[in-house]
């Protein structure tokens, strides 16, 4: 029997990632949770599933972003599966350009885009090694997709990483499988205290196919079920309840 595959899942304490860090601890995988700030919840999520560690490490951050890359080989031995899930985003308007600032931009895309990168060129040379071929599966957004979203940089770090896991399905395989989820609306603790969150939550039940918004679990199983396909590299998968017909 093949030993136990090994998960490592960036931003894991809440919301999505926690819940895909369930979905692969509950079929058997080893997990390493992690976050760049919420170290408590990060640690409470790992002890909950029945084989996992918490490491913190701030994916912008080169050295630590190897630093946890590392620790996951120095931990389980081995890196089958990476999910780039640890993003950020600031609520603006799309016309108020000015809030949109560089220094927005810069922080975005120090997280959701060179993050991704740092953790994939970190990782590549582990999961080239992976028994069946490694797999990335990195949370984009349907923002990425189509012209919407919390911000305008937001959406366009959300493009960007999209293009990224087609250039490096072509570049990684065949050893490494490389594909992107990306979520419309899901009811995380993201927007938490955001003004209109409620109304927003309503609207969109009412115009997407399936007549609700999407829920952690709802992604985490596309994950699963994307990161474990022996033949599909290069795709920008679309779990929005059909949200982008409408």
């Amino acid at each position: 029997m093949s030993e136990a595959k090994v998960a490592l899942v960036t931003g894991s304490s809440s919301g999505i990632g926690a819940a895909v860090a369930r979905r692969l601890a509950a079929a058997g995988m080893k997990v390493v949770v992690n976050s760049g700030r919420s170290v408590e919840a990060g640690r409470a999520v790992a002890a909950e599933l029945p084989d996992a560690v918490y490491v913190q490490a701030d994916v912008s951050d080169q050295a630590a972003a190897q630093r946890l890359v590392d620790e996951t080989i120095s931990t389980y031995g081995r890196l089958d599966i990476l999910v780039n899930c640890a993003g950020t985003t600031e609520f603006i308007a799309h016309d108020d350009l000015e809030a949109a600032s560089p220094e927005v931009w810069r922080r975005l895309y120090d997280v959701n885009v060179i993050g991704v990168w740092q953790l994939i060129t970190a990782a590549a040379p582990h999961l080239r090694k992976a028994e069946g071929g490694g797999a990335i599966v990195t949370i984009s957004s349907q923002a990425g997709v189509r012209p919407n979203g919390s911000s305008i940089p937001y959406a366009v770090s959300k493009a960007a990483v999209n293009h990224m896991t087609q250039l490096l399905a072509k570049t990684l395989g065949p050893e490494i499988r490389v594909n992107a989820v990306a979520p419309g609306y899901t009811d995380t603790p993201w927007f938490d205290g955001v003004e209109g969150t409620d109304a927003m939550k309503e609207t969109i039940a009412r115009r997407v196919p399936l007549g609700r918004i999407g829920q952690p679990e709802d992604i985490a199983g596309a994950v699963f079920d994307i990161a474990n396909s022996a033949y599909i590299t290069g795709e920008i998968l679309l779990v929005d309840g059909g949200g982008h017909l409408v």
